[in-house]
């Protein structure tokens, strides 16, 4: 690695926190360490670490419920590291969108080394991403110049405006808070701030709906968020 990635634990044992801590320093990652879910889900929004290992068994937060909001503002390698290990569990920490599931007891080098692929294969992913997402057949996103193209018609965006339809475009058919939008396009510090999402959705509907009061391509779940529906633009 030409780097130090910085990973994520959360446990709410502090002789495992104290393990994981110096198994991964040792293998050349810095590590920050959170508590509890809700903690976690904090420190998330604030350090923006690389990778994160998540137990499954915590007060107040189980670590299945903090995987689903965490997925909602990153994109990084989640990992369960618990000893709640039936088919089951492992499905559901799958399912929602954890990368790999490592039951206790285990051996150091296969955490690094699952951990590792996990790095390896975001990291893959990332750079596949290229310079241009095709959502359907007849819509191009131009990632270089910053351009909307919807059959025969470009739409120009404001830099913020094409990271927020990017973000849109890349989880399409998923919705995606307003939160978890300004976490991911503005950054942590602006969560809370909703009418900023509302008022750069109405911008995009502006200029990429034909009617922008009964959209097509960008909709909303009242009291959930907002999704891009690849299918209904085909």
């Amino acid at each position: 690695m030409r780097r130090r990635f910085r990973v994520l634990v959360v446990d709410d044992q502090p002789d495992v926190l104290s393990v994981l801590q110096a198994m991964l320093m040792a293998a050349g990652f810095d590590v920050i360490i959170a508590k509890d879910a809700l903690s976690g889900l904090r420190t998330a929004y604030r350090e923006h670490p690389d990778a994160i290992l998540l137990d499954v068994m915590m007060p107040d937060m189980d670590g299945f419920e903090a995987c689903r909001r965490l997925r909602e503002m990153t994109d990084v390698p989640i990992i369960f590291v618990t000893a709640k290990g039936t088919i089951e569990n492992i499905v559901q920490g799958l399912s929602l969108g954890a990368d790999d599931y490592i039951v206790k007891p285990f051996e150091r080098s296969e955490l690094i080394s699952r951990l590792t692929a996990s790095l390896r294969r975001s990291s893959t992913q990332t750079g596949k991403e290229g310079n241009y997402l095709f959502p359907a057949e007849s819509v191009v996103l131009d990632c270089d110049r910053h351009e909307l193209v919807i059959g025969s018609r470009t739409v120009y965006l404001t830099p913020k405006e094409f990271e927020v339809l990017r973000l849109l475009i890349r989880h399409s058919g998923k919705v995606l808070s307003p939160d978890a939008i300004l976490a991911r396009a503005w950054g942590p510090e602006w969560v809370g701030e909703r009418d900023l999402v509302k008022q750069y959705i109405y911008r995009l509907r502006r200029k990429i709906e034909e009617d922008p009061s009964s959209p097509q391509y960008i909709h909303t779940l009242r009291g959930g968020g907002y999704y891009f529906d690849a299918e209904e633009m085909l």
